[in-house]
């Protein structure tokens, strides 16, 4: 299995920014399957499963963001 600190650090301050807004995706983290993948260098974020209070909070997030 490859080694990719970016990947992790990527879903971390990913985690800290959903966060930073309410949002707790418990799921998230880096797909390991995509290290055995043909090509381990472009690895994944898993954001996994929300309830819809969950996905609401990111549309709300979102469109604030945009705004």
């Amino acid at each position: 299995m490859h080694d990719h600190p970016d990947a992790q650090t990527c879903a971390e301050e990913l985690r800290a920014a959903l966060a930073a807004h309410g949002i707790t995706l418990p799921s998230l983290g880096v797909d390991l399957p995509t290290f055995a993948a043909r090509y381990p260098d472009r690895p994944l974020i898993a954001l996994g499963n929300c309830n819809l209070l969950t996905a609401r909070a990111l549309v709300a997030a979102l469109r604030k963001g945009a705004a």
